[in-house]
């Protein structure tokens, strides 16, 4: 009776196990469906009052059929991530960089505040209204990554594909109960220095792809916190709307789509490379589909981007019009 006993706890174990696999760095809402209470949902977005709010459905002008307009409510079960709380001001080498990653023992306590734990297989979900929704998600996953968590997918199209798909969702708000997540490791493979974008401005050995609108690539406006227009010199530009589709839900492209697009814009898909942004956010998202979807592993985020640079009043380079 015994050895049946155990027979059959172990084969459920076998189950539950393979349930929890994740198929890859991206899942459909198909497949999170069938498999959401194996897996823990983080659900990430900056406008929180939205987690317990209803969809909103306007009338499509062409089809007169109703069209989600704005997403509201969360996935039964979801964690709620705030982005805003995601990234803090640090000091590096006597200046204040912001929308940094957080020091060891301050990540692993707001994920604990989250209500994480340290075994489970993650699913990172976003709102899914556009490309700055997609990448909360894979900065999120950047971060889990770097803090040495590996089971980690993001929902392709987010919440925003959830309802669409016609999927129950939850308007309900919850007590978390704190998590026992534990910040393993520092990954530094995935996390570029100052010194070592410096240094690929010197030798050319490594790839820097600039992240940004074409209008920040050349340098005819800047953001706030940046403090000298134009990239990085030597970079090449991949601007960020080209990782996705432009209309609710807003998804990933497609591996062959990534590639064609990555080649037209003269982008080694197979080489060593930096990505970078404004301040580290919108870099995630082809660091992402650059390491982990095309599996490149030679390629990292320089997490304080073009703030960092520009406030250490490292050199740019701006359109020269003659």
């Amino acid at each position: 009776m015994k050895t049946l006993i155990t027979i059959l706890f172990s084969l459920y174990s076998l189950t539950a196990t393979a349930a929890s696999a994740l198929p890859g760095p991206l899942v459909e809402t198909n497949w999170l469906s069938k498999n959401k209470d194996s897996v823990t949902i983080l659900d990430v977005r900056k406008d929180t009052k939205s987690f317990t709010a209803k969809p909103v459905f306007k009338k499509d002008k062409k089809t007169k059929k109703p069209k989600l307009s704005k997403v509201g409510g969360h996935i039964p079960g979801a964690l709620l991530v705030n982005y805003s709380k995601l990234r803090v001001t640090r000091e590096i080498n006597g200046n204040k960089v912001k929308k940094i990653i957080p020091i060891k023992a301050d990540f692993e306590k707001f994920m604990q505040s989250v209500g994480l734990n340290k075994n489970d297989s993650v699913v990172i979900v976003s709102k899914g209204e556009s490309n700055a929704d997609v990448t909360m998600a894979s900065r999120l996953y950047w971060q889990l990554k770097y803090f040495g968590h590996e089971k980690i997918a993001i929902l392709n199209g987010g919440m925003a594909q959830w309802i669409v798909d016609k999927r129950k969702i939850s308007k309900k708000s919850s007590k978390v109960k704190k998590g026992n997540w534990v910040a393993s490791t520092d990954n530094k493979s995935i996390l570029a220095s100052s010194k070592d974008v410096s240094n690929a401005v010197k030798d050319k050995k490594v790839q820097l792809i600039d992240t940004r609108a074409m209008s920040l690539y050349l340098g005819t406006w800047k953001k706030s916190y940046v403090y000298g227009k134009g990239h990085i010199p030597g970079a090449k530009v991949y601007p960020n709307e080209l990782l996705t589709t432009t209309s609710m839900p807003v998804k990933f492209i497609t591996k062959a789509e990534t590639r064609k697009l990555l080649n037209a814009m003269s982008v080694n898909t197979k080489s060593n490379s930096i990505t970078y942004c404004n301040s580290g956010h919108l870099a995630s998202g082809s660091w992402f589909l650059l390491h982990e979807v095309l599996g490149n592993k030679k390629v990292k985020l320089y997490d304080g981007s073009m703030h960092q640079w520009t406030l250490e009043k490292n050199p740019t380079t701006t359109m020269k019009i003659e």
